[in-house]
């Protein structure tokens, strides 16, 4: 008789939020599938300024060429995916929150955590998405500037945005977690 198991390398960092919400790093390539899933529920819900075919590319490359470029975090709920964001460096490069979990603070969790523990400024932002707009201007992010296309060339204006205090006289930020 053969017994199998599966068996993932424990994350790196993790952080406990409440007792079904959790912060750890990315398990890699192995969730990647499911962290594209999470994208394309929040695209679907949030992004719909974006041509389908243009959704379609993004979501194609993201695996192979968007997420392994980025320190990844992800935000588990009873051992599955349900957000992540991606840093690099100081700047919060993606933040996506699955469509059935929307309103329930895991954007907020994440924000807070990547901030805290990563050390984000800086965030850009669909300038057409305006509940993530508001979202950084709620927690303390103004805009320090504007792009006419995106970081692929294509006509989606970009919002730079930095915490209250990177680049700006206004005062410091604070962040209210509820979970």
């Amino acid at each position: 008789m053969e017994f199998r198991f599966n068996v993932q390398r424990p994350p790196r960092s993790l952080s406990t939020v409440s007792d079904d919400l959790l912060i750890r790093d990315s398990f890699g390539e192995a969730e990647y599938a499911d962290l594209v899933g999470v994208w394309r529920s929040a695209v679907d819900a949030t992004h719909d300024f974006l041509a389908e075919a243009d959704r379609d590319e993004i979501e194609s490359r993201l695996a192979s060429d968007y997420l392994p470029q980025v320190d990844l975090h992800v935000a588990d709920r009873g051992g599955l995916p349900v957000g992540f964001a991606g840093v690099s460096g100081e700047s919060l490069e993606m933040l996506f929150v699955d469509a059935r979990q929307r309103g329930h603070g895991i954007g907020t969790v994440l924000l807070s955590f990547v901030i805290a523990e990563r050390g984000v400024t800086t965030v850009d932002v669909n300038e057409q998405n305006t509940q993530a707009v508001e979202f950084y201007r709620r927690r303390g992010f103004v805009r320090v500037g504007r792009s006419e296309l995106d970081d692929q060339g294509r006509h989606y204006p970009i919002l730079h945005m930095a915490s209250r205090g990177e680049g700006t006289d206004s005062e410091a930020a604070e962040f209210r977690v509820n979970v």
